[in-house]
């Protein structure tokens, strides 16, 4: 007796490209069905509605906890530039906009480019941490999960708000005695929500970027699932694209099976040379301390006593073609 294996069709949501348009026939398509808002999401609008849009206060991370792991390969609904051309910074960095920028100037606004990224930023913690240690340099943090990204976007926000307002405070007391706490007015870093695995390019020019950050990447300890892997040699082709000869890869996770993972597609990769800690540090790379202590994931496995493995690779000018390098 045969059966007939029932098979459920699954509706992908679309990925949004700046500058589409949309297909002529959308009006013909099915509307999706309502799905009712999770009582997670619930709370969460709850608490955002109840914040103003000009609030000091940080956001809450109860509010925005998500799963750690997220599938690259599924088709989450995402917005993307067809190209870096297209891209619109003038949101994400409004301080360090050229002061003759137009509408229709958006890709070239800025003063100047991003220059550093940090992959899967998480909460944020080594985009808060570089942003006084790299104060004239643009950094961008990219994370996959919508709630992370929102909470980190939200943080930045109050963060800016009680920058302005400690600058207030410290000009209406300059003739008294009362000190105002320094702190850095964070507008030198943003994030976004994306996939790097599949838009990298989207965003970054060849050779824009000098640093490139993989701190504590999911591990996909399956076997089967390493191919969700941050790192692996068509990746490491893309960081090489958008790096600039020089600039540097800065891995870090506590999970020696990565960090092998990691090492072995870098070291193999021709783009690619291995460079110790102790001649970044001895060049003066401040990043090298905030990555190892900075971030969320680095300061619980500090909690927990456990083990730390880094490396550093830095982007070569002309890596040899592969005849020569034999």
């Amino acid at each position: 007796m045969r059966y007939k294996r029932n098979e459920r069709k699954r509706k992908s949501a679309p990925h949004v490209v700046v500058g589409d348009t949309p297909p002529s026939d959308t009006a013909s398509m099915d509307p999706p069905e309502e799905q009712e808002p999770s009582k997670k999401k619930l709370k969460r609008d709850e608490y955002l509605d109840s914040v103003p849009q000009r609030s000091t206060k940080l956001p809450q991370k109860k509010f925005f906890r998500q799963r750690a792991h997220a599938n690259p390969f599924s088709d989450h609904a995402l917005t993307y530039p067809a190209t870096p051309d297209d891209m619109d910074w003038t949101e994400h960095y409004p301080a360090f906009l050229k002061p003759t920028t137009t509408s229709s100037d958006t890709a070239q606004a800025l003063k100047s480019r991003v220059e550093v990224t940090d992959i899967g930023c998480g909460y944020g913690g080594l985009l808060f941490a570089l942003a006084g240690r790299l104060p004239q340099t643009l950094i961008l943090g990219l994370e996959i999960r919508t709630s992370v990204t929102d909470f980190v976007a939200n943080k930045i926000r109050a963060m800016r708000q009680q920058y302005i307002q400690n600058e207030a405070t410290a000009s209406a007391n300059a003739s008294c005695d009362v000190q105002v706490t320094d702190s850095t007015d964070m507008q030198n870093i943003s994030v976004l929500r994306a996939n790097t695995m599949k838009f990298l390019p989207n965003f970054f020019y060849h050779s824009q970027l000098s640093k490139i950050f993989l701190c504590f990447p999911d591990p996909h300890f399956k076997a089967r699932k390493h191919k969700a892997r941050i790192v692996s040699s068509t990746l490491c082709s893309e960081y090489a694209y958008v790096l600039r000869p020089g600039g540097i890869v800065y891995t870090i996770t506590d999970v020696q099976d990565l960090h092998e993972w990691m090492a072995k597609h870098f070291d193999s990769h021709l783009s690619f040379q291995r460079v110790e800690e102790a001649q970044l540090v001895e060049d003066g790379d401040v990043c090298v301390a905030a990555m190892k202590s900075e971030t969320e994931e680095g300061k619980k496995v500090e909690r927990n006593l456990g083990r730390k493995f880094t490396a550093y690779w830095r982007r070569l000018e002309d890596p040899p073609w592969p005849e020569e390098a034999s």
